[in-house]
């Protein structure tokens, strides 16, 4: 059997970062042979990319975009102080810490398809469950299980799908895959606020978790429950050989020996810690964003900026895949990311009491870097590490900022309600500038030990 290199290109490198769609128009060709498959358009892996990206629009848009919507509208039916509705938010993120690490057992035990679907089941009963809440240990109820179904809808699920598929061209697949998280703020932002004007929170939450799961149901049964073997292909689309699939040969996630070797690493310690700082300021910001826009510019209309921040991400990856390549210095592209999020809160607290349009301006800057927040320090990763060590430092720099940035809504609600939004946006702002620090301390520990140039 043809072995793959495990190296990815730089143009690879760069679609992971811009989210590049190129792929999926291969997904409108249909194969009528069962026989092998070969470079070409009948390679089912890009039907399950595809698919990949239609759980990443469900789990964003519910799970990530969500909360900020959930947090305004309790808030203002029920009354409820803001640090206690952003408490239920932070226990959201939280429960992530249980369930995310124990995904592959459950997985093996259960299987993707099952496990997609019953999350997608326990994500639309949570968020019914935010929708009827009349207490507060209600609410927090609710937010264990909406914790639940989007630990079981993110990051790792999406990866889970598209990996065994995928090995050389892997990051631009996940690039792909990744992209429909930035797609889902684009819908779901404003979608929630439309719904929940026209049918109320209850009836908003009942379409929206209809849709889902039937949606995910569809893909768990029909296209989740496929592997390269069963349909006589090769990962990348390789000629078939009927041989164990190359999927087999990806190194495990859990490698604890590892953890203590990196713990001395400089390079792995200011990526680590520059994406915990970077997806804290980011994460605390989202979960209290339509909070903060609607005084300002209505429900609607913070809504549909934070739709827009959406949009701006989209972009942001877009001239980040447009510039960039295997050669460039990812630390110093995540750190001009970062500096226009940096930028953004800057107009922000100049914002308060001003014009409508600085406000948007400030939101629409800030978007600009919340796609590559998450992309590039997986980048950085492949570069800057061999390939069987970079999949175990991806997994820990993503469990360990999902640790730190899990509190960080409960802390900028407390911030807002002791101090104002300005002192939360500047708290933000001082954060970023830190996370470029750490991104940029960093440069030179490694040389390219995975990538070639």
């Amino acid at each position: 059997m043809k072995v793959l290199p495990t190296e990815t290109s730089s143009t690879a490198v760069a679609s992971l970062a811009s989210g590049s769609r190129e792929p999926v128009g291969q997904l409108i060709h249909r194969s009528d042979e069962a026989g092998p498959a070969s470079r070409s358009e009948s390679f089912y892996g890009w039907r399950v990319v595809a698919a990949a990206f239609t759980v990443a629009v469900f789990g964003w848009g519910t799970g990530f975009y969500g909360p900020a919507v959930y947090l305004e509208i309790v808030r203002q039916s029920r009354g409820w102080p803001i640090a206690l509705v952003s408490g239920a938010v932070t226990l959201h993120f939280l429960i992530g810490l249980a369930v995310i690490p124990n995904l592959p057992a459950i997985y093996r035990r259960f299987g993707l398809p099952l496990v997609t679907l019953a999350a997608s089941i326990v994500m639309a009963g949570g968020v019914v469950g935010w929708a009827l809440a009349q207490a507060p240990w209600q609410l927090y109820g609710a937010a264990l299980l909406t914790g639940a179904g989007w630990s079981a809808l993110g990051a790792v699920t999406v990866n889970a799908i598209v990996a065994p598929w995928f090995v050389a061209k892997r990051p631009l697949a996940l690039g792909v895959a990744f992209n429909g998280g930035s797609v889902g703020g684009v819908i779901f932002s404003p979608l929630w606020i439309v719904l929940i004007d026209r049918l109320d929170f209850f009836g908003a939450t009942l379409v929206v978790g209809t849709a889902m799961v039937a949606t995910l149901g569809a893909l768990a049964t029909l296209i989740l429950g496929q592997t390269p073997e069963s349909t006589h292909q090769e990962p990348d689309g390789e000629p078939y050989h009927n041989s164990p699939s190359l999927a087999t040969a990806v190194p495990a996630l859990e490698a604890p020996a590892a953890a203590h070797v990196l713990s001395r690493d400089r390079a792995f310690l200011t990526l680590c810690v520059g994406i915990t700082l970077a997806l804290f300021a980011q994460t605390g910001l989202v979960a209290e964003l339509i909070s903060v826009l609607t005084p300002t510019l209505g429900t609607q209309g913070a809504g549909l900026a934070a739709g827009l921040s959406g949009v701006a991400a989209v972009i942001g990856r877009l001239i980040v895949g447009w510039r960039a390549s295997g050669t460039s210095d990812w630390r110093v592209i995540a750190s001009l990311s970062l500096l226009a999020q940096a930028a953004g809160c800057g107009l922000l607290v100049l914002a308060e009491g001003a014009s409508a349009s600085l406000l948007i301006c400030g939101v629409v800057l800030f978007g600009f870097g919340v796609g590559n927040a998450i992309s590039v320090p997986p980048v950085i990763a492949n570069l800057e590490f061999p390939s069987r060590e970079a999949t175990r430092v991806v997994a820990l720099i993503i469990g360990i900022s999902q640790g730190a940035y899990a509190i960080a809504p409960a802390l900028f609600g407390l911030l807002r309600q002791v101090c104002s939004d300005r002192i939360m946006f500047l708290a933000a702002a001082i954060i970023q500038l830190a996370a470029i620090i750490a991104y940029l301390s960093g440069r030179g520990a490694r040389a390219g030990n995975n990538l070639p140039g």
